[in-house]
């Protein structure tokens, strides 16, 4: 039977057991109609009661569950296992809240789906609702830019300070058409960041025509490594060209005029020289951007040996000894143990401690002075130094002196001659058995440069 039938009978018989027993009162105990119906009351009402906690109950845990369901809460099932309406609307709520509590889980996981994404990322991540506000940033994002913590419901231009990256937002919001440019950060450091900003529609009309845009997502690429990157491919290429077009220009002027064959002998003499001496300094590029080429492409094979570290020095000396007394300057070694030793490449280390002393020479005084040290820095590590007398590095060229190419002082370094990648394959090679190397320097009073070799080298190639 259906709880509304159900409601109807109750009243019903209610009502007449109520008139029943009135008129049974009043005709047997010839009590007064109020006084017969005051009596019919106090005996129906333990079974009003019954009857309405009968009926009520049901309703009470059904309307204890929807206050469930609204506050978030599913709890437990009703469990009205009656077989009227409320029977059917227990179940309905039931099977409403198993349905939502379903839901609710796969939101779950996939919002920890989606945050486990973005804190993977490597990118930056914004986005912002339609009115341009900061609905969340990833932890990459706050780490590249130094985000404060507190930037939800702020605009980008607030946290960011950029007008170009907040025109976009709000040009993709308004137009819905996404869209990609370089940004130059100068409060992250400097840094350059590649952004793609795009639109995010409304649930159910992405890629529909006149899709109704909620908000923005921007990614943020930090592609400063790669703009220095392509900066040095761009310098090293023009660097290539002017180191080669000197000699080159110059040969051809010499190999020209030789041509015409209007020249004296002692003059064609001095012309053939200067061709040699520029077609030298040609092979000697060449041979020096091999070198760096073969290190930076890990084709440079390290064959170890143990090196007497005072052996190599002395022999190192031959190679330089001329152009020193050409300058008057002298050369001194301090004390070296002979028991001190490193393994690695010979050839390499002394390439690099002739190009080393080659610019100590080339750069010092006339007249100057050169230190050559070497002893163990600790139980794990050998260190050479090299100290001239010159006229120093100015502060600002220190940190760009080991780049291809680089000159401090480039009218004198054409001058003396030399391609520019000595440095640079010093650093290099250095590098690859697991050293460092460094310079110090005064203005004035000269340069020191250091480099270290562990006693127990492990290439890195």
């Amino acid at each position: 039977m259906s709880f509304r039938w159900k409601l109807i009978l109750s009243f019903a018989s209610f009502s007449i057991l109520l008139f029943i027993l009135q008129r049974v009162f009043a005709g047997f105990f010839n009590l007064s109609p109020l006084s017969s119906l005051f009596l019919g009351l106090v005996i129906l009402l333990p079974l009003a009661y019954w009857t309405s906690v009968t009926l009520v109950r049901p309703i009470r845990r059904i309307t204890e569950k929807a206050t469930q369901l609204a506050s978030e809460g599913l709890g437990e099932a009703a469990h009205i296992y009656s077989g009227h309406e409320l029977g059917s609307l227990s179940k309905a709520i039931d099977e409403m809240g198993f349905q939502l509590r379903k839901k609710i889980d796969e939101i779950s996981k996939e919002r920890d789906y989606l945050e486990t994404i973005l804190k993977g990322m490597m990118e930056g991540v914004l986005m912002v609702d339609g009115r341009g506000r900061i609905l969340m940033v990833n932890q990459a994002l706050r780490n590249l830019l130094s985000l404060p913590s507190d930037v939800i419901n702020r605009m980008p231009l607030e946290i960011i300070r950029n007008a170009e990256l907040e025109g976009a937002i709000r040009q993709v919001i308004r137009q819905g058409k996404g869209m990609a440019f370089e940004l130059d950060l100068p409060s992250s450091g400097g840094k350059t960041f590649e952004v793609n900003v795009v639109g995010i529609s409304s649930p159910g009309q992405t890629g529909k025509i006149g899709e109704e845009i909620i908000g923005a997502i921007a990614v943020f690429h930090d592609i400063t490594r790669l703009k220095e990157l392509e900066k040095i491919r761009k310098d090293f290429v023009a660097n290539v060209s002017h180191e080669l077009r000197t000699p080159l220009t110059t040969i051809k002027g010499y190999a020209e005029t030789l041509l015409e064959g209007a020249l004296k002998e002692e003059v064609a003499s001095q012309f053939i020289q200067v061709i040699n001496r520029h077609a030298d300094r040609l092979t000697k590029i060449v041979e020096d951007l091999l070198m760096l080429s073969k290190i930076e492409s890990k084709e440079l094979f390290l064959k170890k040996e143990v090196i007497s570290v005072s052996e190599l020095i002395h022999d190192v000396l031959d190679y330089v000894r001329e152009g020193a007394e050409k300058r008057k300057i002298s050369i001194s070694l301090s004390e070296v143990p002979s028991s001190l030793s490193v393994n690695a490449d010979r050839g390499h280390l002394e390439q690099v401690l002739i190009n080393l002393l080659d610019n100590a020479v080339k750069y010092n005084r006339e007249g100057g002075t050169i230190l050559i040290s070497a002893f163990r820095a600790d139980p794990k590590e050998v260190r050479f130094s090299i100290k001239d007398s010159g006229i120093g590095i100015p502060e600002e060229d220190l940190p760009r002196i080991f780049e291809r190419f680089y000159r401090v002082d480039k009218g004198r370094s054409q001058e003396i001659g030399g391609t520019g990648l000595g440095l640079s394959i010093v650093k290099h090679i250095v590098h690859a058995y697991g050293g460092r190397v460094w310079a110090d320097t005064q203005m004035g009073a000269g340069s020191t440069f250091y480099f270290t070799l562990p006693t127990e080298t492990k290439p890195l190639m």
